[in-house]
Order: C-alpha cells, then sequence, then structure tokens
C-alpha cells in the first residue's frame, strides 16, 4: 500500500557511459546531468514499485532538479527519492543525488501512476 514516506537509494558509479561528454549534453568528462536525472528518476520509481495494484506501474511525468557539484570518474552516486504526496494517481517525490562529498543534486520529481495494459495500447 502507498504511503507517505516510501523510500529508496539508487546507486551507480560514474564511468565513460555516463559522463556529459558521453550524453552530448556537456563536453567534459563529469557525472552527466541526463544520468543523474535518470538515476533519480530511478530511485522513485523503485520506491513505490512493491506498493502499486497489480498490472500498475509508475511513469516520470515532470522533474525540477538542480545539479550543483561536477562527479569525477570513478565517483559512487546515490540517488534517494522519498514519496512526500498522493493525489489520485500523483505521486509527489523528494529526490537528492550525491556522491561522497555530499549533495552534487536535488529537486522534485512527480510520477503517475498508470495501467500497464491501458497505458501501452496509446502506443501506435
Amino acid at each position: 500500500m502507498l504511503k507517505i514516506g516510501l523510500s529508496h537509494t539508487s546507486t551507480v558509479i560514474v564511468d565513460n557511459s555516463n559522463t556529459a561528454r558521453t550524453y552530448g549534453s556537456g563536453g567534459l568528462d563529469v557525472f552527466a546531468t541526463p544520468a543523474m536525472i535518470g538515476l533519480m528518476e530511478n530511485a522513485a520509481m523503485t520506491a513505490v514499485g512493491n506498493d502499486l495494484p497489480e498490472g500498475s506501474t509508475t511513469v516520470g511525468a515532470h522533474i525540477s532538479t538542480s545539479h550543483v557539484k561536477p562527479s569525477k570518474i570513478g565517483a559512487t552516486i546515490k540517488a534517494t527519492a522519498i514519496l512526500e504526496e498522493i493525489e489520485g494517481r500523483k505521486l509527489t517525490f523528494k529526490v537528492t543525488a550525491s556522491d561522497d562529498d555530499g549533495i552534487i543534486g536535488e529537486g522534485v520529481h512527480i510520477r503517475y501512476i498508470v495501467d500497464i495494459v491501458k497505458f501501452m495500447a496509446k502506443i501506435k
């Protein structure tokens, strides 16, 4: 059952596959902002995944985040999502990302609960 406070932390190591240079979001070999956002979304999805009705999942709808500090290759990045609000199918999470030196990003992420079959039927 969904409840306020559900949380999850997802982890990744910075390597050549998730740098700004590889993503094309920048020209440096540091952790890419799109990779950080993806990790935040993964944490939110996973936080509630086991508590959804059968046949349901969540989809990302909005994220407002800052990326305030670079992280080098080899750094361990942890993104944590905490469910802060439930409004029908709308779920609002506080998200943070950090490396060994502290916070590298934070924000708010909104996901919606969807019926998988109905959602996929909309895709042509």
